[in-house]
């Protein structure tokens, strides 16, 4: 791999600032795709172009990849069925009865229970970040739309409340692709060295913390505090020139007349879909196990090496179809309508999986340029021991933020920080917290990062809106964890 030096940086980092600047998005990621390329084809436009394009064909010869893509089309079918059920509509009038029963307490009370109730459903949901935003966005978009509250801050609940408890309980393929890292650096007891990082990964607990204060004292900053006073005074819950990820189709779909609204339509297909996420991931990870001393041994290695893009697939596709027998076994739709709500709810989150396929090309081009890794070896001449745990948290968050991957932030920084850790004689687990709670940091700032896309499209958020409102809370937990690690640096190291 040729060194291109401070040029790799340079095309995630025009992106993102083209993408904060316009709110186009697409066109910004187009950009930095591009521009990554006219870069690796020596400035040649043609060539550079022309690879551009075969760069972003070439994202679907990765299964994982093209897995994912696939699940964010196929979303659109499940949504649309509880939706047009009149599940949704059963689960409001349930919640309806949680609400009034607050608001005669005390007025304004109900918003806080909402808000709490979604951030717990979020956490509750350590499985698997995507199955946990796209939960919480469409069991609670109705119920925070009733009682005025911005999609902004939905889109933040579901984004701050998945990835922290993700990696702050990794009893997933997130712990599992960790304890593969730290294997490969040589480490002989991964999962003791992951679970003894948890106590020193700051970042995690302070956002979820700054989550719960904001929802309970009421207190928002920043573009939130705006979102929160227009959705007050207007009633409006996007901004006049917002783009929300998801259509109106999808969202106000009119469900089907004369069917009786039942909850069960709604929360029995979502129950599938996350209760066969753990499943999915122990068929496809058990037969990966090649050492094991009992079957629940056997089953947790099995959960921790399964895939995590099939195991969303086949919980998504699975859910598809409990909801199929469940409408045509009560005789709410038919097999030619359900078919064709399926193709209606694909078509109308194309633009998302169009969005995660620019994501992902985006991130191979940094890979091709070594983005991460110029970031990463610009350190390791100066760095002071007592430094080092905030360093590598910045340096971390640097990398996830411009490739909007904390996967890839961490197979990058784990390599590097785990041998530096041991060169200056520093805590083991102090550094790797460090690693894993600045790749998720950087995941929370960045507009490419598949998380945040997809909180915004669960919870039919304008996309650039959810990460300008959800920046400055992130920015507060970065600083305060930052601080930390100084403080640990110099009484520990």
């Amino acid at each position: 791999m040729n060194d291109y030096g401070f040029l790799s940086i340079l095309p995630p980092i025009i992106a993102i600032i083209l993408a904060l600047k316009t709110k186009q998005v697409y066109i910004a990621l187009l950009f930095g795709i591009w521009f990554s390329w006219i870069i690796l084809s020596d400035w040649n436009f043609l060539e550079g172009t022309l690879a551009a394009i075969e760069g972003m064909v070439g994202v679907f010869k990765d299964g994982g990849k093209t897995r994912t893509i696939m699940f964010s089309a196929l979303v659109g079918a499940l949504l649309l069925f509880i939706q047009y059920s009149r599940g949704v509509e059963g689960f409001i009038n349930k919640l309806n009865i949680v609400i009034d029963y607050f608001e005669n307490k005390k007025t304004g009370y109900s918003r806080v229970i909402v808000q709490l109730l979604a951030m717990i459903t979020g956490v509750l949901l350590f499985v698997e970040t995507s199955i946990s935003s796209l939960t919480v966005g469409t069991l609670y978009r109705p119920v925070f739309d009733k009682l005025k509250i911005p999609r902004e801050k939905l889109a933040y609940i579901a984004d701050s409340s998945s990835a922290p408890t993700s990696i702050i309980i990794p009893f997933n393929a997130w712990g599992a692709f960790i304890m593969g890292l730290l294997i490969t650096q040589g480490i002989e007891h991964p999962f003791s060295v992951m679970l003894s990082s948890i106590v020193y990964n700051f970042y995690p607990f302070v956002a979820l913390i700054i989550l719960f204060l904001v929802i309970v004292l009421k207190k928002d900053i920043g573009s939130m505090a705006k979102a929160e006073k227009r959705t007050r005074d207007t009633g409006k819950l996007l901004n006049d020139n917002a783009k929300p990820m998801i259509s109106d189709t999808i969202t106000s779909l009119a469900p089907k007349e004369g069917v009786k609204a039942k909850a069960f339509n709604m929360v029995v297909p979502l129950a599938t879909m996350v209760i066969m996420m753990p499943i999915n991931l122990t068929y496809t990870g058990w037969d990966e196990v090649e050492k094991f001393t009992s079957f629940g041994n056997h089953l947790f290695q099995a959960i921790g090496k399964g895939s995590g893009s099939s195991s969303v697939l086949y919980a998504v596709i699975t859910a598809i179809f409990v909801a199929m027998v469940m409408y045509r076994t009560q005789r709410i739709m038919r097999t030619k309508e359900m078919i064709d709500l399926i193709l209606k709810g694909i078509s109308e989150l194309m633009p998302l999986a169009l969005l995660m396929l620019l994501a992902f090309s985006i991130g191979d081009a940094c890979n091709a340029l070594g983005t991460g890794q110029f970031v990463a070896n610009w350190s390791k001449d100066w760095l002071s021991p007592q430094f080092l745990p905030a360093i590598v948290f910045i340096i971390s968050s640097f990398i996830a933020f411009s490739t909007g991957t904390s996967w890839g932030t961490f197979a990058i920084m784990i390599a590097i920080a785990v041998p530096m850790a041991t060169l200056h004689e520093t805590e083991l687990t102090l550094v790797v917290a460090a690693v894993l709670g600045g790749g998720v940091f950087g995941d929370h700032c960045s507009p490419i990062s598949d998380t945040s896309i997809i909180s915004s499209m669960a919870s039919a958020s304008d996309h650039i809106d959810h990460v300008r409102t959800q920046l400055p809370y992130a920015l507060i937990g970065g600083v305060i964890t930052i601080i930390l690690y100084l403080i640990l640096g110099f009484t520990l190291i």
